[in-house]
Formats: C-alpha cells, structure tokens, sequence
C-alpha cells in the first residue's frame, strides 16, 4: 500500500494530512514555516510521497479547514488508521474517547483515564495524547489539566496553539461560566 501526503491552508496555517489505502494515518498542524513542517513530516512518516488527495480526502480536509474557520464540524464518520504498528492498545483506547468529545467541550486528563476504565492514570493519558498521530481529527486538544488547566500540547506553539484551537471550537476551559454564561439569558449575546 502506498502512503501519501498533502498540505492544505487553514485559518491557523498550513496543515497536512498523510493517507494509506483511503485511511488518514497522520495529521499535522501547522509549524512556523513549511520547510519545518516538510522535515517534521519526513521524519514521521518517511514513506509518505506528496499526491493529490483522493475524493474521500478532499472530503476531510474540507472539514478540517470548516473546523478551523469555526464551524462545528463532524469527523465520526472519516476513515482513520489508529491500529498503527506505533499505537498501543492503552492509546487507542485514550484516542476512542477523545474522538467521543464533542465540538466545543472538553474533558480533563483524569476523566479520560476513568472513561477508560484506568482512573489514576491522568499521566498516561497525556503521554498517549502526546503521541497522537492524527490531532485535530483526534482531538486531543479537548483534553485539559484538572480545573481547567491547559496541560501540555505538542504541536509547534504548544499551548499557544492548544488555546487558539479551543478558542475557535469556543469552549469552555473550565468549571466556572465565561462572563457572557452568567448573564440572565434575555442579555446574552447570540
């Protein structure tokens, strides 16, 4: 099977996804220049050769760019390759419930854990996270530190880029109301 790879422009930047036989295997959000991105793709998927993307993958970086332009965006029915060679079943299963959170909300590192039947295991939730070769269709950026903290975030501008992702879905980051939530609802904006 021959894996591929293209970039596409988003509202954050240029990102790119890498597909094997119609499945998205990998991700990449945007770096600080497009021959960074180039090297950091290399080495993640040194197999990968540069082509157009097929209907099914036009499809999804289509969403992809509505996501970023702040569209809630649907990606439960795209084609993903998580049963990589690299991921464990413990990730997997991290992967499985960060896909289940909704647009716009979030989970802390702990309720990942305990969703995975591993409570105590807010740790390795996050380096699993950290290892997530498809972000923003996983999305990773969804789960934060307990009480709202953001955590970590590996993709180039780290938290930077985990809170303008957050930022465009408009989520909450954390348990009290933003400003405008805790208006009576006649004087909330729309």
């Amino acid at each position: 099977m021959e894996t591929s790879f293209c970039f596409f422009d988003t509202a954050i930047g240029r990102c790119a996804l890498v597909w094997r036989d119609g499945r998205i295997v990998a991700a990449q959000l945007p770096e600080r220049d497009e021959a960074t991105a180039r090297k950091r793709l290399a080495r993640r998927c040194p197999e990968a050769g540069e082509a157009e993307p097929p209907p099914t993958i036009r499809a999804a970086i289509a969403r992809i760019v509505a996501l970023m332009a702040g569209e809630a965006v649907d990606f439960s029915d795209v084609a993903l390759d998580l049963d990589l060679d690299a991921a464990t079943p413990f990730e997997r299963r991290v992967y499985a419930v960060a896909l289940a959170i909704p647009h716009g909300e979030t989970l802390s590192y702990g309720e990942v854990a305990a969703r995975i039947g591993e409570p105590g295991a807010a740790r390795a939730v996050g380096v699993a996270l950290g290892r997530n070769p498809i972000p923003i269709i996983v999305p990773c950026h969804r789960v934060l530190a307990a009480n709202g903290g953001t955590g970590g975030f590996s993709a180039d501008g780290g938290v930077e880029t985990k809170l303008r992702l957050l930022t465009i879905e408009k989520a909450r980051t954390g348990a009290q109301p933003s400003l405008f939530e805790a208006l009576p609802l006649q004087a909330r904006t729309h």
